[in-house]
């Protein structure tokens, strides 16, 4: 869309990963309006807020001095449906001199709107990346920043910061700081500088329970827990883990071959050593077990009653039990 050098009248970015709809919301506001003639051609309204008479006015108000105008709508997702109709006939019948961006996390696809914008503008989705897709991603935005991670901090690195791009960003430029003139980082230096989040904890915990460290296992549930992670959340990571194991014992079973395990389970080659560990460690009647735990945790967490350090810590004794020590 950029790189063609024509840029679309209607534009809808949505989608979970933030990082991306802003990377391309810079680059259309780039290539549509000069800085120094941004007080003129660009205006930004926000979802929750504006008002559609005023973005038509906008939106039909000829360039000043220039060949195009930019107007930006963010976070779509929160106007309101009186709003977003208020659009309609504007999308309809758009001015060739102006762009509108729209932005958001989500969309109703049934609404006329997004279905008019599917038809005559440009609607690009972004998805979250996969574990697997994290380090190449990591990697390449090092390199745009003139620094190499060896194989450790990479791990290290992803390990610690998680999918999402935009602390993958604000950590990675953190360690560029740290670095100074230096351009390799290694696993000390990533230790010293990426914050300890609570995703590395949530890590190390399924990574314990996989291990059968209850103790451990223990303690970073209670530690997640007292800093307000969600027991749900802390449960369908737990879930997501062992379906994990599961998948990679019965590759194991099928003889696939090592390198092409990743791709069928969706992990970073990073991680998948210490998941092949854990996941011989249990037998197949032991997954069956483990996830009827899950579900019947699950449903005790969503009921009324109970306390969910309680069914949380149970179901961690009980899945540390299982499996050979």
């Amino acid at each position: 869309m950029i790189q063609a050098g024509t840029i679309p009248g209607l534009i809808l970015l949505y989608g979970q990963e933030s990082y991306f709809i802003e990377e391309g919301l810079r680059a259309v506001r780039n290539a549509v309006v000069l800085p120094q003639d941004a007080d003129f051609n660009l205006t930004i309204f926000y979802g929750r807020d504006f008002k559609a008479n005023q973005i038509v006015e906008q939106a039909r108000t000829f360039p000043v001095f220039a060949e195009r105008r930019l107007v930006i709508i963010k976070n779509l997702h929160e106007a309101s449906a009186d709003q977003l109709d208020g659009l309609l006939a504007y999308i309809e019948d758009p001015v060739p001199e102006t762009v509108l961006l729209l932005t958001a996390e989500k969309i109703d696809a049934r609404r006329k709107i997004y279905q008019l914008l599917k038809k005559i503008g440009t609607v690009i989705e972004f998805k979250k990346i996969y574990d697997n897709q994290l380090p190449s991603f990591v990697r390449e935005l090092a390199k745009s920043a003139n620094i190499t991670l060896t194989g450790g901090a990479l791990k290290l690195f992803c390990k610690r910061v998680g999918t999402s791009l935009v602390e993958v960003q604000g950590e990675l430029e953190k360690l560029v700081g740290y670095l100074g003139e230096r351009d390799l980082a290694d696993e000390s230096d990533v230790s010293a500088i990426v914050s300890d989040t609570r995703i590395e904890s949530v890590f190390d915990l399924t990574d314990a329970l996989g291990q059968g460290d209850s103790s451990t296992a223990l303690q970073l549930l209670d530690r997640l827990l007292a800093e307000g992670q969600a027991p749900l959340m802390v449960l369908a990571m737990m879930t997501r883990h062992f379906r994990q194991m599961w998948k990679i014992r019965e590759l194991i079973a099928q003889k696939v071959p090592q390198k092409e395990m990743p791709r069928r389970v969706g992990v970073s080659p990073y991680f998948l050593k210490g998941l092949m560990q854990q996941a011989g460690r249990f037998e197949n009647k032991h997954y069956r077990q483990v996830f009827c735990q899950f579900l019947a945790t699950d449903l005790a967490l969503k009921s009324s009653g109970g306390e969910p350090r309680m069914h949380l810590e149970q179901l961690v004794l009980e899945i540390a039990g299982l499996g050979k020590k």
